[in-house]
């Protein structure tokens, strides 16, 4: 396929997929770079439990926003929407083609369409939603938003901490329902945009899935997960992966129940990954499809 307008072909899909290899075959055919869409291989201290790109495939292609970032850094959907565009830009004045990859729905909607702004919240109520939601856990955080924001959770996404820790952050800021600032309008790029969704059937993922854990395992998993266990606290942390061997350390399961639970989250995951991509695909009214 030949491209005479600046595009970005945005490959996406839930984990274990193949995402990673069709975007170097796109990057290569096409003579380009690669920029990262997940929220989670952008951090230099996590590696092995994010499924980070090999040696040998970040040789393949240059890649972009790959432990390019601390653990410590306070990155979202909104500050990646910023840095997405002017690095996409900046790659735009040597290549007519862009390659993005990842399976954050939510930086890859920001890229896409933009965010409505919402302002700025307070640290000491984020610190201690987060907090009270490693002390108290997940059923707490769902009571809690139900209370405060019973409009986001009715439409939210109820089993996503994040996103319920994000609504309770914001309506104990501003006393208004995270909802209350969507306005709805999608932006428009000056750019080209290909989406290309890839999918398996569910048991053939399933059991990439399964295979994935192991081999993360055998390659040091737990160890990763210990070193990083004193940050345990911070947002970058709050991920399958890393939380359930936490929990190990703490004595709360067996070192077999939290390989058992990795493999059961992170398919969970993949499940609400590829509902979310089946959508945009969609729903997309901004970017053309392409056949994956």
């Amino acid at each position: 396929m030949n491209f005479t307008k600046p595009t970005v072909i945005l490959v996406v899909g839930p984990t274990a997929v193949g995402k990673t290899r069709k975007a170097i075959e796109l990057a290569l055919q096409y003579q380009t770079e690669i920029i990262s869409a997940d929220s989670r291989q952008c951090y230099r201290e996590m590696n092995i439990g994010v499924a980070r790109p090999s040696p040998e495939e970040l040789a393949a292609a240059p890649h972009h926003f790959i432990a390019s970032h601390s653990i410590h850094d306070n990155l979202n959907a909104a500050w990646y929407e910023k840095y997405a565009l002017e690095k996409v830009n900046e790659l735009f004045t040597r290549h007519t083609v862009v390659v993005m990859v990842g399976g954050t729905g939510l930086y890859i909607k920001a890229f896409m369409e933009g965010l409505d702004e919402i302002p700025e919240t307070d640290p000491v109520i984020r610190a201690a939603i987060i907090h009270d939601y490693e002390e108290k856990g997940l059923n707490w955080l769902q009571e809690e938003v139900k209370q405060n924001d019973p409009m986001f959770f009715a439409q939210g996404e109820n089993q996503n901490p994040h996103r319920l820790m994000r609504a309770l952050e914001v309506v104990r800021s501003t006393g208004k329902s995270i909802l209350t600032f969507r306005k709805g309008e999608k932006a428009i790029r000056s750019f080209d945009m290909k989406l290309m969704v890839m999918d398996l059937p569910r048991p053939q993922l399933y059991e990439r899935i399964d295979q994935r854990v192991d081999e993360m395992v055998r390659s040091g998993l737990e160890d990763e997960a210990r070193r990083l266990y004193p940050f345990r606290h911070l947002s970058a942390l709050q991920t399958v992966g890393y939380q359930e061997w936490f929990d190990y350390f703490e004595g709360k399961i067996s070192r077999e129940e939290a390989i058992t639970l990795i493999k059961q989250h992170t398919r969970n995951y993949a499940k609400r990954q590829g509902t979310w991509f089946r959508k945009m695909g969609g729903e997309t009214p901004h970017a053309s499809r392409l056949i994956s």
